[in-house]
């Protein structure tokens, strides 16, 4: 029942009420008028409206206590809704995230895979370069990046100067983007030369010794130069975003040579 009706129907109870107690009283004017002892009948009702008056009092006690109890319910409520908005928002950015990450991840192997040509003109080639030391296996397999979203309830903490105009809905498709450049990254760091054409198997080999420095080793990263959208940009929103999410602990940052490293963080 809605808080309102539920407030509404409360005083017409009351009201009820109210005119009852108000004939009782008139009823017991009439009692003192003629005392139960002269007349055997009003004993009867005397009795009797003794008894309503008890139970409408109880009545009326009850009545207050839940009426007393009805801000306490829309505060439980309120706050209901609140957690099914958050539970919402998580849902629909993780489908929307999941259908995301495939269409980049099949995007960057359509272009990172050397074409057919290239194929067959490098094994008609009888000298083959000493291909670098790959990274040693622990290095692969990291998993997904982490997807991990802000609340309402995180965003709505933050001083309206580091907030300024950023929604819940920015900020969580930011990180859908960060999630989409680490994964692209770890794709490269990964791949055999054979499947690289050769400008990105010279970024392959930079994301490598990257991935090798203590403070990025094992995990998720992107650098500030792979920001390109569609969603994540370089400009005054993009930098707001970043700040926030490493106020919040969903990233950190290292520079690595003039790369500046970004580092996607899991919940604790």
């Amino acid at each position: 029942m809605d808080v309102k009706k539920a407030g509404s129907s409360l005083d017409s109870l009351i009201s009820s009420f109210n005119t009852r107690i108000a004939d009782l009283q008139e009823l017991v004017i009439a009692r003192n008028m003629y005392p139960a002892s002269t007349v055997a009948d009003l004993s009867a009702i005397d009795a009797a409206v003794k008894a309503v008056e008890l139970q409408v009092q109880a009545i009326k006690n009850r009545v207050r206590e839940e009426t007393e109890a009805i801000p306490k319910a829309k505060k439980l409520i309120d706050a209901s809704l609140r957690q099914q908005k958050i539970l919402q928002n998580m849902s629909s950015y993780a489908s929307s995230s999941l259908s995301q990450t495939m269409s980049m991840l099949d995007l960057n192997t359509t272009k990172t895979l050397l074409p057919e040509s290239s194929k067959q003109q490098s094994n008609s080639v009888s000298f083959k370069p000493e291909e670098p030391a790959a990274l040693p296996k622990e290095k692969k397999g990291r998993g997904s990046p982490p997807l991990w979203y802000i609340t309402s309830d995180e965003l709505d903490s933050l001083s309206s100067y580091m907030r300024g105009r950023l929604t819940l809905e920015k900020v969580n498709a930011a990180v859908n983007d960060m999630a989409t450049y680490a994964e692209a990254n770890a794709h490269l760091i990964s791949a055999p030369k054979k499947k690289l054409a050769g400008n990105l198997w010279e970024r392959a080999l930079e994301l490598r010794d990257i991935a090798t420095v203590e403070a990025v080793k094992g995990k998720h990263f992107f650098l500030e130069n792979d920001v390109k959208g569609p969603s994540l940009k370089l400009d005054n929103t993009g930098k707001a975003i970043l700040t926030v999410l490493r106020h919040l602990g969903r990233i950190s940052e290292t520079r690595i040579g003039h790369h500046r490293v970004i580092i996607l963080l899991k919940p604790q």
